[in-house]
């Protein structure tokens, strides 16, 4: 099992709903939220227009992606509670099916994983667990 959270992700006028994983081993020097292309498109991203391309090193091995730099705000949505809004950098993936929380950006979050193997996590400050959301995974639409 995992730990997944459900997230509103902002842009513009534009919002999304999606549900991520929380990835510690996603290490980054600053707060950023990785999503798959398609659901990118959806927040009116088009890589790669604007973007900074760069190689992150993967477990599969290098992946380029596409940064861009503060453009998101990002929320939690746990029942009726809402965590504070925080920016972070959009990282775009073509080979990722599933959308990726990095550690700083849990931090910020303030997300605290109670039991990866179970799936149960808080927010800081909760005595609340909860429970991880199903996986949410992203393709490309058939054409």
């Amino acid at each position: 099992m995992a730990v997944r959270v459900k997230l509103l992700i902002s842009h513009g006028d534009r919002q999304l709903k999606v549900v991520a994983l929380v990835n510690s081993g996603f290490e980054t020097d600053t707060s950023q939220l990785l999503l798959p292309k398609v659901a990118a498109e959806k927040l009116g991203f088009q890589p790669p227009i604007e973007a900074l391309k760069q190689t992150y090193d993967t477990a599969g091995g290098p992946a380029e992606v596409w940064v861009y730099p503060e453009s998101l705000k990002v929320e939690i949505l746990a029942g009726k509670k809402t965590s504070k809004s925080v920016k972070a950098d959009l990282v775009v993936s073509q080979i990722e099916s599933e959308a990726l929380i990095g550690d700083k950006l849990s931090g910020e979050l303030k997300i605290i994983v109670e039991d990866f193997g179970r799936g149960l996590w808080k927010l800081r400050g909760e005595k609340r667990l909860r429970r991880t959301e199903r996986p949410q995974p992203w393709t490309e639409p058939s054409t």
